[in-house]
């Protein structure tokens, strides 16, 4: 059975690579690399694939708004030769504070936007030379200067209301679901592939410790992280079940910021969007999350201590066995 794992915005630049060489002689799908405000990410896919042989890797995700889709196609072509085709590009929208705040552009459109960008790297890969006019973008005579290793890169998208959805399952090759809670998701899953069968990624907030209580206070702190600044996850949690803990949360982190609303994080919520607890926990709770339909859950690794002493344990429960 298939399953991957992220590393990313809570490690350093050399415990990605020191992590990604421990998985490089498993038998594990992928490795994602997320992208936030600190790692560059085809910089980093591409140190990655210089540490591993076999794994395919995957941004989780590059957002549409700090790149332009010429640019995005000009690094996916680079970091897909680097690797050797193994690259599986994820695209996002991001959040409006990321997007407006730290880049300076507008969060318009984000359906059509992502609609255009894969209209455009996909006939970038082609090599052939773009005219395009679109609702946002109007290319000229844009043609990539090297020939590509693949002229088909895989793109997943990263969707959380259905809109987004929705054009996963029309245009994408797979998608990435996050903080999505699993009787919604298994809903969703069922709903879409329905109609039409891509793969499907879901990216699983991940805390292993021998000390069981130990992993779940982590992992309550990073789900509190998410709804207190992403008012999309915020919104959504709170459509699907979590009315009650989501407002509670965003409320005590405002009052007093993350000192203590991870609290607030009660066990149903826990169980319904993370794995949290000791080995033999988080060997059950995957199995349910499997069991909603995903094809590929992606753990994403938070460390607990000594990072590397983490992730080991980490890796020898979920990702040996594979």
């Amino acid at each position: 059975m298939r399953i991957a794992c992220s590393l990313g915005s809570l490690l350093s630049v050399e415990e990605v690579l020191q992590c990604a060489q421990l998985v490089a002689k498993t038998k594990i799908d992928s490795i994602w690399i997320p992208e936030t405000w600190g790692m560059e990410n085809f910089s980093m896919l591409g140190a990655v694939a210089n540490n591993t042989e076999t794994q395919k890797i995957g941004s989780s995700i590059i957002n549409i708004y700090s790149r332009s889709p010429s640019t995005i196609a000009m690094g996916s072509v680079t970091t897909d030769t680097l690797s050797n085709g193994r690259l599986i590009l994820g695209l996002g929208t991001s959040s409006v504070p990321i997007v407006e705040d730290f880049h300076g552009e507008k969060f318009e459109n984000p359906v059509q936007r992502m609609r255009e960008y894969v209209e455009i790297i996909r006939l970038s890969l082609t090599k052939k030379q773009i005219n395009y006019s679109g609702k946002i973008f109007d290319l000229k005579n844009f043609t990539l200067l090297i020939e590509p290793k693949r002229q088909s890169i895989p793109i997943y998208l990263a969707a959380i209301n259905q809109k987004m959805v929705n054009l996963c399952w029309e245009i994408a090759d797979g998608v990435i679901f996050y903080l999505r809670p699993i009787e919604e998701m298994k809903k969703t899953i069922s709903k879409m592939q329905s109609q039409k069968n891509i793969d499907v990624a879901c990216q699983i907030i991940t805390c292993i410790s021998n000390d069981s209580e130990e992993a779940i206070q982590r992992a309550k702190k990073t789900v509190a992280f998410y709804v207190s600044v992403g008012k999309i996850y915020r919104e959504f949690l709170a459509k699907n079940g979590f009315t009650n803990e989501t407002n509670n949360i965003f409320e005590e982190f405002k009052k007093s910021g993350f000192k203590s609303n991870h609290e607030l994080v009660t066990d149903s919520m826990l169980n319904s969007l993370c794995i949290s607890g000791s080995p033999e926990e988080a060997k059950i709770q995957l199995e349910k999350f499997r069991n909603t339909g995903i094809d590929l859950p992606i753990i994403q690794f938070n460390p607990i201590g000594n990072t590397i002493e983490s992730f080991s344990l980490l890796k020898k429960t979920l990702l040996d066995e594979e």
